[in-house]
């Protein structure tokens, strides 16, 4: 067996077993563990099945390696078969799947010596592990060492590290400090590579201003450029942490981009521009650098308007535009400033209704109305026309229902009908409709009690229970029910304690902590 491949003769590194509803997780796994080099210092080392590898070689997901088997099972069978480890998407979902419990049990049959190994995505490990994995090859109960992806465990890379050192069976801690050297090396490398190509970008724009006779060749080259520094670089920058280095790509591409006159322009060259200042925008509004996310967005729209003049009915060139308008909308509305949100809100909803009449059997359509109606609700809460909010509100919580419906184990989903309860519930109380307010308050509380109840240590689905737990109480003290609103009151306290004793130097925390310790005091003091 030479150094560049797992397991004796098998033909894929690991076969990765997940419910279809844990999809995009195992299409992220498939990626991270294929694109994953493990360091040199380590290839060719003595390792439990012949030597470590460069990589872990080919990984079996069904629906990538299948596109067009008549006999699934079969197959699936023969890739178990030929694969050197297991690796099971750990989640409640994958819990209840009759396909994945099969799959480990057919895998430890034919390879009782070969690794078994868990990335738990979602869930208490007894509620997301299958009950076949939590058994032994021998039946004895064992859970299994997990690689821990949820949120505030592992760590997304620790976690992939983990599954590595399983698959090639290596010490972790040898793994972890080669590849802490290797990112090092890494982060030099890519930052002088970006470095370069910022002073070539430099030159080439200088020269198609100049040259005119070789202007569009000139232009061909930056464009190529620009195009490699925001998808490839761009996603190595973020890797290895070189925001700095990612703002400066960002605005050399923004610089370029803006003198460009876009009358003369394909539109498959628009297109790809609009792309890309999108993800700069992103970037920015994820670094909370508002003014260059302004910026961004105001040159994608500009494109994106362009666009759709010449190509009205193309769906993707609408939806492109659809995204322009929210986060400009999104900028002012976050700025307070409501007048300037208003028109890029009501063009987004309209944009995400023509993208439901252009192609109603594509999801994003019911996924962009969705959102496009509860932009508009939270607006006219926000403008204080409660009327119309309510219309609006209801139109929202309406589509994440039929969305939550559509995807019913995906959290996210549900996350958005609560958060919609909430709206209504706000829009129903400001018409003096309290019973309507407080009934869907308490459908909120009980929809997020549920779901944390498969993981109570879930730090997004906590606070939110806070503040509908505080609001809850807020309506029951308007109702005149002060014991039902001090023991809610109490219960949010009680949890939003606790996440300040784990995250200690968050004041923001802190300080709601202290309003909401005087809005009980007022209450306990009308109640006596």
């Amino acid at each position: 067996m030479t150094s560049t491949e797992i397991g004796s003769g098998a033909r894929y590194g690991a076969f990765i077993s997940y419910n279809h509803a844990d999809r995009n997780r195992a299409r992220w796994l498939h990626r991270a563990l294929e694109r994953y080099r493990i360091p040199a210092k380590l290839v060719g080392r003595p390792a439990l099945q012949g030597t470590v590898p460069r990589r872990l070689g080919r990984i079996f997901r069904d629906i990538d390696e299948l596109p067009a088997a008549r006999d699934l099972s079969a197959e699936v069978r023969a890739a178990i078969a030929d694969s050197a480890c297991l690796i099971v998407v750990c989640s409640p979902a994958g819990a209840a799947s009759h396909w994945v419990a099969r799959e480990i049990a057919l895998f430890r049959e034919l390879h009782p010596d070969r690794p078994v190994l868990a990335a738990l995505f979602e869930g208490e490990p007894a509620d997301a592990m299958p009950a076949v994995l939590l058994r032994g090859v021998d039946g004895v109960e064992a859970e299994p060492l997990a690689a821990d992806f949820r949120e505030g465990r592992d760590g997304k890379r620790l976690a992939l590290l983990k599954l590595v050192a399983g698959a090639v069976v290596v010490p972790l801690d040898a793994l972890v400090q080669r590849d802490a050297q290797a990112r090092v090396r890494r982060v030099t490398t890519i930052t002088l590579v970006a470095a370069a190509l910022l002073i070539v970008m430099a030159g080439l724009t200088i020269l198609a201003v100049r040259a005119r006779g070789e202007a569009e060749l000139r232009r061909a080259q930056a464009e190529g450029l620009v195009e490699f520094m925001l998808t490839d670089l761009r996603g190595r920058l973020k890797e290895v942490g070189r925001l700095d280095v990612l703002r400066q790509a960002n605005e050399r591409a923004l610089a370029y981009y803006g003198e460009q006159d876009l009358a003369q322009l394909p539109p498959d060259v628009l297109a790809r521009r609009a792309r890309a200042i999108m993800t700069i925008g992103e970037d920015a509004l994820a670094a909370k650098d508002t003014p260059r996310a302004r910026a961004a967005f105001v040159q994608a729209n500009r494109i994106t308007r362009a666009l759709i003049d010449r190509q009205p009915d193309q769906y993707d060139v609408v939806f492109a535009h659809a995204q322009g308008e929210f986060y400009l909308g999104l900028l002012h509305f976050k700025a307070g400033e409501l007048t300037a949100t208003e028109p890029h809100f009501e063009a987004y909803a309209a944009l995400a209704n023509r993208l439901k009449t252009l192609n109603p059997a594509d999801p994003r359509s019911a996924e962009e109305v969705s959102y496009a109606t509860g932009n508009l609700c939270a607006l006219r809460l926000e403008q204080k026309r409660a009327v119309q909010a309510v219309a609006l509100c209801g139109d929202a919580l309406r589509a994440a229902q039929a969305l939550a419906r559509r995807e019913p184990k995906a959290e996210q989903r549900w996350r958005e009908v609560a958060n919609r309860q909430g709206w209504l519930a706000d829009a129903q109380f400001e018409v003096s409709n309290l019973e309507a307010a407080l009934d869907l308050r308490r459908q909120q509380v009980a929809l997020i009690e549920r779901l944390l109840a498969p993981d109570p240590q879930n730090a997004r689905n906590r606070r939110m229970l806070v503040w509908a737990e505080r609001a809850l109480a807020k309506m029951e003290m308007n109702h005149g029910d002060l014991p039902s609103a001090i023991g809610h009151m109490r219960a949010a306290i009680a949890d939003l304690r606790k996440m300040t004793e784990l995250d200690t130097e968050n004041q923001e925390l802190a300080t709601i902590l202290t309003e909401m310790k005087a809005e009980l005091g007022v209450m306990e003091g009308r109640n006596r």
